[in-house]
């Protein structure tokens, strides 16, 4: 259990903050999809995968201190900001265990709008299936989104890059 945890902070150690909880989920999602050691259990969501397990692991750290959670009022909505703390820090020290090395993907991902990682996630959630079907789901499931033919595309180049930058990192 303290892995799981361990490997949410060293995440965090390496990309910085992270803006919005929509935005983390997808961040751990693909990562996790792309065989980085996160343990989380995902289901569809109404804003694609969504793991309870990830917001209640974030709640405990927040709640042991060793994250901090900000909460900035944007008017009609509430966005969240989550960051590695000191203590977190430290105990990332103290903990010995090997740290996958996330830079490179965590920045890439974290670079990225929650809305084009909700794209990304979903395709990666059904990439199972035909295309074509993927394609489907897509246009069903993300109606309100109006996910264009071109971001779908955009969507699996991505992938693939960041499938290249997994294995380069990893070899």
């Amino acid at each position: 259990m303290l892995k799981d945890h361990a490997n949410v902070m060293s995440l965090f150690l390496q990309v910085g903050e992270v803006v919005g909880r929509k935005k983390l989920q997808k961040i751990i999602y693909i990562a996790k999809k792309l065989d980085m050691p996160f343990s989380e259990r995902y289901t569809f969501h109404m804003f694609g995968p969504y793991s309870e397990e990830l917001s209640l692991r974030m709640e405990e750290l927040c709640n042991l201190g060793f994250m901090t959670e900000t909460r900035e009022d944007k008017g009609n909505y509430f966005q969240y900001r989550y960051q590695l703390s000191e203590s977190g820090r430290r105990f990332l020290e103290l903990y010995q265990f090997e740290q996958p090395d996330v830079r490179e993907l965590a920045a890439r991902l974290n670079e990225q709008s929650s809305r084009f990682l909700e794209l990304v996630s979903t395709l990666l959630y059904f990439e199972e299936l035909p295309r074509e079907e993927v394609e489907e789901k897509v246009f069903t499931l993300k109606r309100k989104q109006n996910y264009r033919e071109e971001e779908i595309e955009q969507g699996y180049r991505f992938i693939e890059s960041l499938k290249e930058t997994v294995s380069r990192t990893a070899g």
